[in-house]
């Protein structure tokens, strides 16, 4: 059977934004899981790459994760020997979490990889175009506040 033509829904740019962002999604997580990687994972491990040591509740909130989910992860991430998790110097209360050098090691190829799925998607567009776009994404996505600056901003 095939999908109904529903142009009017299909031409919405929150459609088409979200389909893009669908397959971009699934190239990412076909990249990282030939490094044996999933998406929340790799975004932990990156999270505690640029906050560590970082308290535990500190991370969850930092990336929006529930509490429950995100120590999963940190069970899985730990066990794999990529992040460590020990008393916070600050509060010996909380757990701090760092990463390992294994795990700064795996965060880099997961690194290259998402890379490589995002030029993947944006295979079509000029590199000025691809400049644009995620200029645009950052502005309609109002996290325009929080993107990275570059040393020429």
């Amino acid at each position: 059977m095939s999908e109904a033509p529903l142009p009017a829904i299909r031409s919405l740019p929150s459609w088409l934004l979200g389909r893009a962002a669908a397959r971009g999604r699934a190239l990412v997580a076909e990249a990282l899981a030939e490094e044996d990687m999933r998406m929340w994972h790799h975004v932990v491990l990156s999270a505690v790459r640029d906050l560590a040591p970082v308290a535990q509740a500190d991370l969850g909130r930092a990336i929006r994760l529930d509490p429950k989910d995100l120590v999963g992860i940190l069970d899985d991430l730990q066990a794999a020997g990529l992040v460590v998790r020990e008393p916070d110097p600050r509060d010996r209360r909380k757990n701090a979490v760092s990463l390992t050098a294994r795990g700064a090691r795996l965060l880099k190829r997961c690194e290259k990889a998402a890379r490589a799925a995002n030029d993947e998607l944006l295979a079509p567009l000029t590199p000025a175009e691809r400049e644009q776009f995620t200029g645009m994404l950052l502005r309609i996505s109002g996290t325009a506040d929080q993107a990275p600056r570059t040393p020429a901003d």
